[in-house]
């Protein structure tokens, strides 16, 4: 018995022994509470161009922007909005989470790593103010159990306004920002005490993760961000649900105090990585020296066409009172690497009238027409889903009808685009179509690829913004989704080295204080996402003056000293226009709008990005050699016929030489130019009881039916009629319904009588056909029948779907039809 009353004292002794020492290791290295005022100066880390030249160096946050201010010179809403997002129960709990504690000691006996997040604001402020750089980045138990105990002692040594004043005036939020008042200043150029409900409970939200929310870089991901804090407000009891409306709605002007700095957006998007990376603390303690792959010559290049341009652009707004645009961005990428040579975020960083801090580099905005090579490059692809090895959707001679057309839509809604210029151009090359950027034929080919294809080769090019496609339809082919300055500038680099995937980046090196490598880019080949052959069809086209000549004209904007490919693209509503372009030596975006979202008046792509793209390119190249673009084997030029693009026949008065990917070349005989005999008393067709000595040889062009109305306008060389009316050659149905749309969905409105609810029903006749009656019918009814123009009758809506169609006769007793059309009523 005394023997085994031994042994427990021993174990007891044990027990108490190794709990001392846990306890000493614990808490025998603890620093003071009393040192949280105390901060130590690190090591500046500096921020270079590729040739060595300093464009930032990062100091002691403390030795430069951090402002401490007191607690009632905090707004109220500042104050609550970081309790309702950081620690709810701030004011009652004793300094520290013992749930979150219990959880970390749980996940350590399990095995498992103790993560960050759970923490009380008592235990950021004892993490980030008096544990070392290597111990706060560390997730281990002990850590989070020194970080307890000292969080307790703080708890009791200072009262609960004390530690909240030193976590808002220590935090980090981003982009420089230690503290709320360097916050304030460097978003929106104001105090602290100037801070607006939506204002605090946006920066509220970034000490979590300010290089995620940052709002100079994604405005929108951190307006999401700014409503969940006003959510967790609302929770909290701290404001209403109509103060969330009014801040939600209320407009945010972002601002930045001035700095010493070179090319800020840049040095913001590298340092935003660099925290990624290494972690904001190695910044301010290991003296990183940061060789980024920016060109300084080239940033200022940049800076100096963007404020130029820019400037004729607002003094023509004053003098007309036109244009309204006041922002720009630029990209320069080399296509090769996707080295980032130069980046303009806007034409002052500091600037808070433009949102000048605002990198829209990197926002998101419609592309308009610059999305447009994408989809004719999904339409070249020889080995496209679907399509035998060998075969694509279309050639660059291939016929694409520019005329009116309703097309259907995912919703059911009919989709009728219209043209830059509002006018039909009627048949054209796929060639002409894109150098042209006319819309109808760029919807026509979408409505060929599918949206799901475009959306999969554009996120294969590195546009990650469309995500699965799902809510895209048509409106797609003339820059319905939103794309970044920065991706599109690198899709078009796929199509200036040859097919290959390029990423953007924007570090070559990374080294620390003593010299010792910490990181290095890896130069290497992107993922081949085009075929070699479809990237030059399309460099072909975006490079030929002559194509592009009739919509754009020559010796334009677009057209430098040397070849050179480009692309421009305005937004339906004027926000935004662009123009992306390339030489295999250097790849450009610019973007020009207003940062708000704000319309512009009149200004186009040539007008507005244009001029930008056209004098940096000039500069940018001046002096280096003129690099041809390397044509890849399997290729062709064959000459075909204009306007068909079959191979020529003697009857084909105009060809042109075409670029084929070899296989894909025309091998039918043009069927468009036909002869037909004429009677040379009339003009008109022979009849068969026509003497010979009348008759004679005529060629005249045979448009597919879709297009005769529009050649007919357009003064084409049409067959004529023979005598009784008949037309020389089929087009299509002799009648058309005219309206309503095929596809169209109406709803029924239990707001209006339903006499009320009715729609028009009209018809008419093809081009060249006489016709002595027309009959209107709706799901085999007969409405309405007609001896003259117009053919049209009121129909009163109905639930479910509908077919209509036109029947007649022609003069001679002969039968006419139109193609039906079919609509949906839905129900109220």
């Amino acid at each position: 018995m005394r023997r085994l009353g031994k042994f427990l004292f021993l174990i007891l002794a044990l027990l108490v022994a190794v709990g001392a020492v846990g306890a000493h290791l614990l808490i025998a290295d603890l620093p003071s509470p009393h040192a949280l005022y105390e901060h130590q100066t690190g090591i500046s880390s500096r921020i270079l161009d590729r040739h060595g030249r300093l464009l930032y160096e990062i100091t002691d946050p403390h030795a430069g922007r951090h402002v401490p201010v007191p607690l009632e010179e905090i707004p109220l809403y500042c104050r609550q909005a970081t309790i309702a997002t950081e620690d709810a129960d701030f004011y009652t709990n004793p300094g520290v989470d013992i749930r979150g504690i219990l959880r970390a000691l749980w996940i350590n006996l399990r095995g498992g790593e103790v993560l960050a997040g759970g923490s009380t604001i008592t235990q950021q402020v004892a993490r980030n103010l008096l544990l070392s750089p290597q111990e706060r980045s560390q997730r281990t138990l002990i850590r989070k159990l020194r970080e307890s105990i000292l969080a307790w002692r703080i708890a009791r040594t200072f009262t609960k306004d004390e530690v909240l004043a030193l976590y808002l005036n220590e935090v980090y939020y981003g982009n420089l920002a230690y503290g709320i008042e360097a916050a304030a200043q460097t978003y929106f150029g104001k105090g602290v005490r100037e801070l607006s409900l939506a204002e605090c409970a946006l920066l509220a939200g970034l000490p979590q993760s300010p290089a995620f929310y940052n709002p100079l870089t994604d405005p929108e991901r951190a307006r999401k961000r700014q409503q969940v804090v006003l959510g967790l407000m609302v929770e909290q009891g701290y404001i209403t649900p109509e103060q969330v409306e009014l801040a939600a709605r209320e407009r945010l002007h972002f601002a930045a105090t001035p700095f010493p700095i070179e090319a800020p957006h840049f040095v913001m998007y590298v340092w935003a990585w660099l925290e990624r990376e290494f972690g904001a603390e190695a910044l301010y303690t290991e003296g990183l020296v940061v060789t980024t792959t920016l060109d300084l010559n080239l940033q200022h290049t940049a800076e100096e066409a963007v404020r130029r341009h820019l400037a004729r652009l607002t003094q023509a707004s004053e003098e007309s009172g036109l244009r309204e645009v006041n922002n720009a961005a630029l990209v320069a990428l080399d296509p090769q690497t996707g080295a980032i040579l130069a980046m303009v975020g806007s034409p002052d960083y500091f600037n808070p009238a433009i949102d000048g801090a605002v990198n829209a580099a990197l926002a998101l905005r419609q592309p308009g027409s610059a999305l447009k090579p994408l989809i004719y490059a999904a339409a070249f692809t020889p080995y496209a889903d679907g399509q035998a090895q060998g075969q694509a959707l279309l050639t660059p001679a291939s016929v694409i009808l520019d005329v009116r057309t309703a097309f259907p839509t995912r919703e059911g809604l009919p989709y009728v685009p219209e043209n830059y210029d509002r006018r039909f151009h009627g048949p054209v090359s796929a060639r002409e179509a894109l150098a042209q950027s006319l819309n109808i034929p760029a919807v026509r080919v979408l409505h060929m690829v599918g949206v799901d294809r475009l959306v999969t080769l554009a996120n294969r090019m590195g546009i990650t913004s469309f995500g699965t496609g799902e809510r895209f339809g048509l409106a797609l082919a003339l820059g319905g989704g939103e794309v970044r300055l920065l991706e599109l500038t690198a899709a078009y680099a796929a199509f200036a080295n040859g097919g290959q995937r390029v990423d953007p980046f924007g570090v070559l090196e990374v080294r620390d204080v003593r010299g010792q490598l910490r990181y290095q880019a890896r130069l290497v080949p992107g993922a081949q996402v085009l075929d070699p052959r479809v990237a030059y069809l399309i460099t072909d086209i975006l490079s030929d003056e002559n194509a592009r000549a009739p919509a754009f004209g020559t010796g334009s904007v677009l057209s430098l000293s040397r070849p050179a490919a480009v692309k421009t693209g305005t937004s339906s509503d004027w926000r935004d226009n662009w123009t992306v372009g390339y030489t295999p030596q250097l790849v450009t975006g610019v973007w020009v709008g207003n940062a708000d979202g704000r319309p512009m008046r009149d200004v186009s792509g040539v007008e507005g990005a244009g001029p930008i793209w056209h004098d940096f390119m000039e500069r940018a190249l001046r002096g280096q050699p003129v690099v041809p673009y390397l044509e890849p084997p399997g290729l062709e030029r064959v000459r075909v016929c204009v306007p068909s693009g079959l191979l020529p026949t003697p009857l084909c008065p105009r060809t042109r030489e075409e670029l084929f990917i070899a296989g894909t070349a025309p091998t039918e005989p043009d069927n468009w130019y036909q002869l037909f005999r004429i009677d040379r008393a009339t003009g008109l067709l022979a009849e068969p009881g026509t003497p010979p000595e009348r008759v004679e040889e005529r060629a005249f062009i045979v448009p597919p039916a879709e297009a005769w109305e529009w050649a007919r306008a357009n003064h084409w060389p049409l067959p004529p009629e023979m005598p009784g009316g008949e037309r020389g050659a089929s087009a299509g149905p002799p009648l058309v319904i005219t309206h309503p749309d095929d596809g169209t969905i109406y709803r029924l409105s239990p707001l209006v009588p339903g006499t009320y609810q009715a729609i028009r029903v009209a018809a008419r006749p093809a081009d060249g056909v006489r016709v002595a009656e027309v009959t209107l019918y709706a799901n085999g009814q007969p409405l309405a029948t007609f001896t003259t123009l117009p053919y049209e009758v009121l129909w009163t809506l109905q639930a479910g779907e509908h077919t209509f169609l036109a029947v007649g006769r022609d003069e001679n007793g002969r039968p006419l039809r139109s193609a039906p059309v079919s609509i949906r009523v839905l129900a109220p």
